[in-house]
């Protein structure tokens, strides 16, 4: 149904649910020298047709991005300030004299990925001048430098920061790639977060372990979405559920189709770079 559609058309808009844009797609796309996406990745949607015909493949990835690192900030702080354990105010009064909770100031920060939402969460980390430990492949010294953090693997990372955040693509190579051996490493009040997908975390094991109440889990990603009525981890008080909710804001869905407005013009007045291109490499590492 698309595909007759192309023909004649400079600039197409895509959204979640769009097609791959094959050949066959785009056997009629004899102008076609835009693709604007207003969802993040773009995995699922790009060929290697679409990149061999020079076509520009823009998205709302930078700034939901942004939008995602706000929110591993929150829940960080919400987990360390145990803020859920004192909304109990309401109800019952004053806290305990012996209750506890701890800040982001100085903590040490792990992070398993290094895209686009982990860069950003670096950025917003800067305030609280936390020492941050990153496990990514592709990350190399000069770029380690740059982002002032330190390159470690996922053992020295669950053994020694207070905060693991979760920040990889989802991928066959990274299905349950957080795996018992690691988890069982996080230190006495660590928080583990993830804001990336569920499948890349055992989270069969990973409720059995938070069932012992030696860390805490801020989990905005399940295996099965959403998660089920039945599942160990509604039970859990050292777990704090989001409904996959992390990024972007509501508010941020107006920024990113003016931002995509933005870079279309850009391209037609022949001005570089843009912001919120997507090139190959990039599409390749992103989520499918």
């Amino acid at each position: 149904e698309l595909a007759p559609r192309l023909k004649g058309v400079d600039v197409l808009v895509t959204g979640w649910g769009s097609p791959q844009m094959n050949e066959a797609v785009l056997r009629e796309a004899d102008r076609l020298r835009v693709i604007a996406h207003t969802g993040g990745s773009v995995a699922a949607m790009v060929s290697p047709a679409l990149y061999e015909r020079g076509v520009r493949v823009l998205s709302g990835n930078e700034l939901y991005a942004e939008s995602v690192a706000e929110a591993v900030i929150a829940y960080a702080l919400t987990a360390l300030r145990d803020i859920p354990g004192y909304l109990q105010t309401r109800e019952q009064g004053w806290p305990a004299p012996n209750s506890y909770n701890e800040g982001l100031l100085d903590q040490p920060v792990g992070l398993l990925g290094f895209g686009a939402i982990a860069r950003h969460v670096v950025r917003l980390l800067r305030p609280f001048r936390c020492p941050v430990k990153v496990w990514a492949d592709h990350l190399s010294p000069q770029e380690a430098e740059q982002w002032g953090v330190v390159k470690a693997g996922p053992e020295e990372i669950f053994s020694t920061c207070k905060l693991v955040s979760v920040h990889l693509a989802q991928r066959p190579e990274t299905y349950r790639l957080v795996h018992k051996g690691l988890l069982e490493r996080l230190m006495p009040g660590a928080v583990f977060i993830n804001t990336a997908r569920g499948s890349i975390v055992d989270e069969e094991t990973l409720a059995l372990l938070l069932a012992q109440g030696r860390f805490k889990a801020v989990l905005d990603v399940y295996e099965t979405e959403p998660l089920p009525m039945d599942s160990p981890l509604r039970e859990l008080p050292n777990v704090t559920l989001i409904p996959h909710m992390g990024g972007p804001t509501i508010d941020r869905r107006k920024a990113v189709s003016d931002c995509l407005i933005d870079e279309i013009r850009r391209i037609s007045e022949g001005k570089e770079p843009l912001r919120l291109e997507i090139s190959k490499e990039a599409a390749a590492r992103m989520t499918r």
